[in-house]
C-alpha cells in the first residue's frame, strides 16, 4: 500500500474542480473608419447603379432640354432666361438625387436590404453618404449637357460654367439627403416613390419658372426648397459682373441644408435598420 502526500491530493482535487481551461475570448477588430467605409460604399453603389441608371439619366437630361425648348417660346432673354437655364440644369440633379434615391431606399427598406448593410462593419453615415454621392455623381454629365445647350439656346455666356463644379455637389448633397430621408421614413415603397416624385415636381416647377412671374406665396414656398439656392447661385453667374458675394451666400445656404438633410437621413437609416 503506497502513501500519497496530502499536497498532491489537494492539487489533483483542485484540478478536477476547475475542469479544463477555457480559451480566452478573441479581441474584436478595430472599428471601421468613416472615410474608408464611405469610399467602399461609394464604389459599390457606383458599379451597381452604372448600368441601370444611365438610361434614366438620359431621360432626365432629355426632359430638361425639352422644357427649355418649350420655354424658348415664352421667354426671350434677360433674367428670365437665366432662371430657366439654371433651373433646368438643377432639375437633372433633382431627378436623380432626390427622386431615384427616395425610390432606392424605399425599396431597400421594404425588401430587407437594410439588414445586409446593418451586418457590415461600416458606420451608418458611410452607407447614406456613399449612396448619396454615387447617385449625385450620375448627374454631372446630364447637368453639363443641359447647361451648355441652354446657354446656346438662349444666347447666354459660357464663361462661368465652372460655377457648376461647386453647385452640383452642394445641390446634390441637399437633395440626396432629402431623397434618402423620404425613402427611409416612408412606411411603404409606394409612398417613398410618391414623395420622390412630388419633390422632383416641386424642383421642376419652382426652379424652372422665373420667380418674377410667381405669386408671393409661391415665392415663399420656393425659398423653402433646397435646390432653389443652387439655381440662384448659377443664375447670378450669368451677369456681366456677377455679385460673387451673393453667389457664395447661396452656396453656403445650400451646403448648410445639405449637412442637415444628410444628418436627418443618417438618423432615419439608424431608425429603419434597428426595426
Amino acid at each position: 500500500m503506497s502513501v500519497v502526500p496530502a499536497d498532491v491530493l489537494a492539487c489533483a482535487t483542485a484540478a478536477q474542480d476547475t475542469g479544463p481551461t477555457r480559451p480566452a475570448a478573441a479581441a474584436l477588430g478595430p472599428r471601421a473608419r468613416l472615410w474608408p467605409s464611405l469610399a467602399a460604399v461609394y464604389r459599390a453603389q457606383l458599379s451597381r447603379a452604372r448600368v441601370a441608371r444611365i438610361p434614366l439619366l438620359f431621360v432626365a437630361t432629355f426632359q430638361s432640354v425639352g422644357i427649355m425648348i418649350m420655354m424658348r417660346g415664352v421667354v426671350s432673354g434677360g433674367g428670365e432666361a437665366e432662371s430657366v437655364v439654371a433651373g433646368a440644369s438643377i432639375v437633372v440633379v433633382a431627378y436623380v438625387a432626390l427622386n431615384l434615391l427616395a425610390q432606392y431606399f424605399g425599396q431597400l427598406r421594404s425588401s430587407g436590404g437594410l439588414d445586409h448593410y446593418a451586418t457590415l462593419p461600416v458606420p451608418p453615415a458611410a452607407v447614406v453618404l456613399g449612396a448619396a454621392a454615387a447617385y449625385a455623381s450620375f448627374t454631372v454629365p446630364g447637368t453639363l449637357v443641359t447647361a451648355v445647350f441652354g446657354c446656346v439656346l438662349f444666347g447666354l455666356p459660357l464663361g462661368n460654367l465652372w460655377v457648376l463644379v461647386a453647385v452640383i455637389p452642394l445641390a446634390g448633397a441637399a437633395l440626396s439627403g432629402l431623397g434618402a430621408a423620404c425613402g427611409l421614413l416612408a412606411p411603404r415603397p409606394e409612398l417613398a416613390t410618391l414623395l420622390g416624385q412630388l419633390g422632383m415636381s416641386a424642383a421642376l416647377l419652382l426652379g424652372v419658372l422665373p420667380p418674377e412671374r410667381m405669386p408671393e406665396i409661391i415665392r415663399l414656398a420656393r425659398d423653402l426648397l433646397p435646390s432653389t439656392y443652387g439655381v440662384e447661385a448659377y443664375a447670378r453667374s450669368f451677369a456681366g459682373r456677377p455679385d460673387w458675394a451673393w453667389v457664395g451666400i447661396d452656396m453656403a445656404v445650400c451646403a448648410g441644408v445639405g449637412v442637415v438633410s444628410l444628418a436627418v437621413a443618417t438618423w432615419a437609416y439608424r431608425r429603419a435598420a434597428v426595426r
